[in-house]
């Protein structure tokens, strides 16, 4: 028998020739659905940003010279830092208290932060419209204690706090994927050798969860650049975000090539911050390695 199974496990290792080529089949179905509903779609709207209503780079020349599409981007890329920002400060330590409860209670917290999934994006955004307008609940609640009413709805504000709301199940399971993962003898070593538990905390746990949070971060970053429903209901026309000018242009004033060329800026801004935070993590890793 022991023969046998000596025998029989170095085939089983085996893969038949050619069988890597042919898994390369089960990816077309995939591609076609990406090219479809996305390459196709991006292709006609970068194709219109130079062709509508003129051949050339008119368009472009326009955003770049139109102080309020400008300041557009800059609002939206500032709104989509704080999102992520708020995101990751409310996430960590609810995602560190998955990992250190009972299984039970970890099924719970866990349910709670999948709900808004099961919840209408329309309905979960007009319940912060009436939460956050002027004589609504929190502004009440603010009253009782002195701190109130604040402009809450119609203001930046109001949209980072529905953003946040939107986002934050986007940041709490990268982190709690890796949180989960991290040994936590280590902190036991850390305390062991003289470091105090904030200490050993700051120093060893941290850093091992930061993939979690570049993941998250990212996640919630790209996500919030794309929101239109939430700053449209919570926020003021008067500092509206990008993709209420996209839907301006191209639905109000009809203007596909200004849409488009908006719509691909936004893309390449997206881009050009996805290779320097590729690169300040390649670095980061490397100088984790040296040291």
């Amino acid at each position: 028998m022991t023969a046998l199974i000596e025998i029989a496990a170095p085939a089983a290792g085996r893969r038949p020739k050619g069988t890597g080529d042919r898994w390369g089949w089960l990816l077309l179905p995939a591609l076609l659905l990406l090219a479809v509903l996305f390459l196709v779609p991006l292709g006609l709207m970068a194709w219109r940003s130079v062709t509508d209503p003129a051949p050339g780079a008119g368009n472009y020349s326009w955003f770049f010279t139109s102080d309020v599409a400008l300041a557009t981007l800059v609002r939206t890329l500032a709104v989509g830092a704080v999102v992520t920002l708020v995101t990751l400060v409310l996430s960590y330590p609810y995602a560190y208290l998955m990992t250190v409860v009972s299984a039970r209670a970890r099924v719970w917290l866990t349910l709670l932060v999948l709900l808004p999934f099961w919840t209408s994006l329309m309905v979960r955004t007009f319940a912060w419209v009436v939460l956050l307008q002027d004589s609504g609940v929190v502004n009440q609640l603010l009253g009782t204690v002195g701190m109130g009413p604040l402009q809450l709805i119609r203001t930046p504000t109001g949209v980072v706090i529905g953003m946040t709301q939107v986002l934050m199940p986007f940041m709490v399971l990268p982190l709690y994927a890796v949180m989960s993962g991290i040994d936590r003898r280590l902190l036991d070593a850390a305390q062991g050798m003289g470091a105090r538990p904030a200490t050993a905390f700051l120093r060893v746990f941290v850093p091992l969860s930061l993939p979690g949070v570049g993941a998250g971060a990212l996640t919630v970053f790209i996500t919030s650049l794309g929101f239109y429903l939430t700053p449209a209901l919570l926020g003021s026309p008067d500092q509206a975000l990008i993709s209420q000018q996209i839907f301006t242009q191209v639905n109000g004033l009809l203007a596909w090539g200004r849409g488009g060329a908006m719509g691909v800026v936004l893309l390449a801004v997206t881009l050009v911050l996805l290779g320097l935070v590729g690169v300040v993590l390649r670095l980061t890793r490397t100088r984790g390695g040296v040291r």
